[in-house]
């Protein structure tokens, strides 16, 4: 069996590994979209691999952090690696959110790796009527 090989290949692989690894002082980018979705914000990050106790949703003022980690699966002594290409490590996003959001009602799911926020809009940024009245605040200064 004829393979073709590039002697560069596994020297990126490597680099690009020790690249990525995150820590907690400084942690990886992770992939995300926002989109708005009637009367709420979404905000989905993908986190496959993660364990929903490794997660950290934190709001202080209009700044949200969302902080994950990926540990290494634990394996007996008689395992020998071949292949490791899935990054470990700590992985981090930070998001200023509008004064018009309700950042006291963000609901957080988890489900097959991906990370839902959903940040609802505030009542007092909804358009709302505003009743016209008539001629009743009117009054003429003589003097």
């Amino acid at each position: 069996m004829l393979m073709r090989t590039d002697p560069f290949r596994e020297l990126d692989r490597l680099a690009q590994q020790m690249m990525s690894t995150g820590t907690w002082s400084r942690p990886s980018v992770m992939p995300m979209d926002a989109y708005r979705e009637g009367d709420q914000y979404v905000v989905a990050f993908d986190l496959p691999g993660v364990a929903s106790d490794a997660i950290d949703i934190d709001v202080e003022r209009n700044m949200l952090t969302v902080k994950a980690e990926r540990r290494p699966v634990a394996k007996s002594d008689d395992v020998q690696v071949e292949l490791s290409e899935r990054p470990l490590g700590v992985f981090s996003r930070q998001i200023v959110l509008a004064d018009t959001l309700d950042t006291e009602h963000i609901q957080a799911d988890y489900d097959a790796g991906v990370l839902t926020l959903r940040i609802p809009i505030a009542e007092r940024a909804k358009p709302r009527k505003i009743a016209v009245g008539v001629g009743s605040g009117r009054q003429e200064i003589s003097g």
